[in-house]
C-alpha cells in the first residue's frame, strides 16, 4: 500500500479553501476536545468534520489529555467525554488520545490511565490509538511494553521514529504547508490501511 498523506487540525489552524486541501490530502485527524483545566470541545471540530465529510476526505479524531492524566479513573472519565464528543459521527481513521504534557514522574500511572482510556473506547467499538512524541512521549512518559496492542501515531521531526518503530501514522513535521491552509500545519504519513480495517470491523460509527 502506498502511504497516505494527511494533516491534523484544531482551532489553531485556519482553513481557507477545503477544495484545495482535498487535492493532495488523503486524511485529516481533528481535535475533538480534551481536558485542560476542565473538559472542553474544540471550537472548530463540528465545522471541520462537516467539511471533510462533504468532500469525502477520510477523517479521524484526537483528544488532548492535558496535565492531570494519571489515574485509571481519569482515563475512563476522559474516554467517556471523548465518546460524547464523537456521538452521531463516523470516522474512517482511528481515534487517538494525545499525551504531551503530563508530568513524566507519573510514568506508570500515565500508562494505567492510557490503558483504561483505550479499553473503554474499544469496549464501545472504537478503533483507538495513542499519539505521543517518539522520545519525550513513548520513551520517557509511557511504559511502551504495556501498550503493544494499540495503534501508534508518533511525532518525530527530521527522521523516521527510532524508539517507537511500530507506528501506523508518523507526524513528520509541524511546519508543513498546504494549499488552502493559512500558516503552518502538521503533516502526517500513514502506512496502514486503517479505512479498510475500521469499516470491515464496523468500528468508529461505521
Amino acid at each position: 500500500m502506498q502511504m497516505m498523506k494527511g494533516i491534523d487540525l484544531s482551532k489553531h489552524n485556519i482553513v481557507t479553501d477545503w477544495d484545495m486541501v482535498k487535492r493532495d490530502t488523503d486524511f485529516v485527524i481533528l481535535r475533538a476536545g480534551g481536558n485542560f483545566n476542565g473538559f472542553y470541545k474544540d471550537s472548530k471540530f463540528e465545522t471541520y468534520y462537516s467539511a471533510c465529510k462533504l468532500r469525502n476526505i477520510k477523517v479521524g479524531a484526537y483528544y488532548d489529555c492535558g496535565k492531570e492524566f494519571y489515574t485509571a479513573d481519569t482515563g475512563v472519565a476522559y474516554a467517556k467525554h471523548f465518546r460524547g464528543l464523537m456521538s452521531g459521527k463516523s470516522f474512517e481513521m482511528p481515534v487517538y488520545m494525545d499525551i504531551e504534557v503530563t508530568p513524566r514522574k507519573y510514568r506508570k500511572l500515565i500508562t494505567d490511565a492510557t490503558i483504561a482510556f483505550c479499553d473503554y473506547l474499544e469496549d464501545n467499538k472504537f478503533f483507538v490509538g495513542i499519539y505521543a512524541s517518539d522520545i519525550s512521549g513513548f520513551a520517557d512518559m509511557l511504559e511502551s511494553n504495556r501498550l503493544k496492542e494499540y495503534s501508534k501515531w508518533v511525532a518525530r521531526y527530521g527522521k523516521e521514529p527510532q524508539y517507537q518503530q511500530d507506528w501506523g501514522i508518523w507526524q513528520h513535521t509541524s511546519k508543513g504547508t498546504k494549499r488552502g491552509i493559512k500558516g503552518n500545519v502538521d503533516l502526517d504519513l500513514c502506512r496502514l490501511d486503517y479505512p479498510t480495517i475500521i469499516k470491515g470491523g464496523h468500528f468508529n460509527g461505521n
